[in-house]
């Protein structure tokens, strides 16, 4: 399971970024195309934050939708899988927008 690695890097730059404070809470950023679960993630993040200034710490995921552009008709859409066509045209130029995220986007600190 990569989420293990993946929540301890969370983990890693939490407490580098907090500089010795204690964390109180942090919002993850998880996107619908990452590959990762936030599940997994949710279930990882107490044994990663034990010992540690992110003990306790309240952990909000936010999930972020798959959206697709067509470089041939410029159509705007929902993406739930990679390499698939535009709704519109039928193009397979799709540029991906958003969906791929994996980052801490806030942090509560003491």
């Amino acid at each position: 399971m990569h989420e293990m690695s993946i929540t301890q890097g969370v983990v890693e730059i939490c407490e580098s970024t907090a500089a010795g404070r204690r964390v109180l809470s942090v919002v993850l950023e998880i996107g619908e195309l990452s590959n990762v679960i936030p599940e997994a993630v949710e279930f990882c993040f107490e044994a990663c934050t034990k010992d540690s200034g992110l003990e306790g710490a309240r952990l909000t995921i936010e999930r972020i939708p798959g959206r697709g552009l067509c470089r041939e008709c410029a159509e705007e859409f929902a993406v739930k899988a990679y390499y698939g066509s535009c709704p519109s045209c039928g193009g397979y130029h799709v540029d991906i927008i958003s969906g791929e995220e994996l980052r801490v986007k806030e942090l509560e600190v003491e």
